[in-house]
Formats: C-alpha cells, structure tokens, sequence
C-alpha cells in the first residue's frame, strides 16, 4: 500500500475524525460483522454529506489516479461505498464509470457488473475502505475475468493490517490510499480524540484484530 502524501494523510485523518466519519472507543469497543472487537469505526459514506470533506476527498482521489496511473482508461467502482466516490472521480476526469456488485443481481441480465463492458480497457478500482483487502480484490479479479485490465485500486482509507498487503502483493494490484491507520493516530492525540494513555491498545490492536481484548 502507498499514499499520496504525508500531509494528506493527516489532512484526511482530521476531517473524517471531524465529521465522525471513523469513530475511535478503545474503551467501549465496537463488534464487526466477523465478530472482531474494534476500537474504531469507519463509514466513509458519511462525507458524501460535507462537500468541503467531499472535495477534498474527490480532488486527492483524481490526483492519486492521475498521477499513479496516467494511462486509465475507466473507473470502476465497488458496490455499495465505492459507487458514488467512483462516479466523482470518472466525472472530474471524464472517463466512462462502472460499478461491480458483492454478487449477481437476481434478475433480468443478472450482471455482476453495472455500465459498459469493454474489453482489454484500462481500469482504475476504487473503494472508500480496505480493511483485509477480500471484498475488493474479488471486484478487482470479476474485472479481470470480464476483460478489463486493471491497473490498481485507489481508496479512501486503509486499517493498515499486514494481511491486507500480502493479499493485494498476491494479487498483483497496486493500491493507494489517501489516508490511513498509522496517519490517523497522531492526529487523534493532536485532537485530544484520545490519550497518549490510548496509543498502546490501539496499537495492539492493529497488531493482531482477532485477538484484540480476549
């Protein structure tokens, strides 16, 4: 994983712990669907609600495509968070916009993918959160085998777990991501989010999320 830069890392950390966008309870730990303990919370769909936050989130995401790969030729988003992300940034640059879904519609042409097919064009993935990288690489690979070329993914935000860098690195797909766990905890202390006291059990934390708190 890569981001852009430093300063927007920081810069997108502080905004989405000011709209609430991620949430940190290292005392009062929330459940995940996989039934991990966490100390954070992300829904990134909630700065589609602040333009300022929107737009800095749609400018650096274009950035990041057009610098990291010149070359796109469509965006792709994945269904349901990176849809509208996805559509700003194919807006801004001009460039066709499609969408994968988690699974087949169940009706009509029951289409795993949303806009046109066009085989062998240069795709750009995008997603609003990676956390072990499983539900974004399977959009990726459905790309793949409808004869997209895809030249990487770009994100919002990324917890950072190693397991997710050995999938992506696996997988073949450059990701980029503009902010991300390590960017958002000295930002919390700055803040007064949290207590240097609360550093260490985040820390743990992101060490080992199936264990954390057992």
């Amino acid at each position: 994983m890569e981001i852009l830069n430093a300063s927007i890392a920081a810069e997108v950390a502080k905004k989405l712990l000011e709209i609430e966008a991620i949430r940190l309870q290292p005392d009062k730990p929330f459940t995940w669907a996989s039934g991990w303990k966490s100390p954070i919370y992300c829904d990134n769909r909630l700065s589609l609600s602040f333009p300022e936050v929107r737009n800095l989130i749609k400018e650096n995401l274009v950035k990041s495509v057009q610098h990291f790969f010149p070359q796109v030729e469509a965006i792709a988003g994945v269904a349901t968070a990176g849809i509208p992300q996805g559509a700003l940034i194919a807006n801004e640059l001009s460039l066709p916009f499609l969408y994968v879904r988690s699974k087949p519609k169940g009706h009509g042409m029951e289409n795993m993918i949303e806009g046109k097919v066009t085989p062998g064009q240069k795709v750009v993935v995008v997603e609003d959160l990676v956390s072990t990288g499983g539900s974004s690489l399977k959009a990726a690979e459905d790309l793949k085998k409808a004869g997209f070329e895809v030249m990487g993914m770009v994100a919002i935000f990324s917890y950072g777990f190693d397991v997710a860098t050995k999938n992506f690195e696996e997988a073949g797909i450059k990701l980029i991501c503009l902010s991300h766990y390590d960017a958002l905890l000295p930002e919390a202390v700055k803040t007064n989010y949290i207590t240097p006291e609360a550093l260490n059990s985040l820390g743990e934390w992101r060490k080992s999320p199936s264990t954390w708190m057992q």
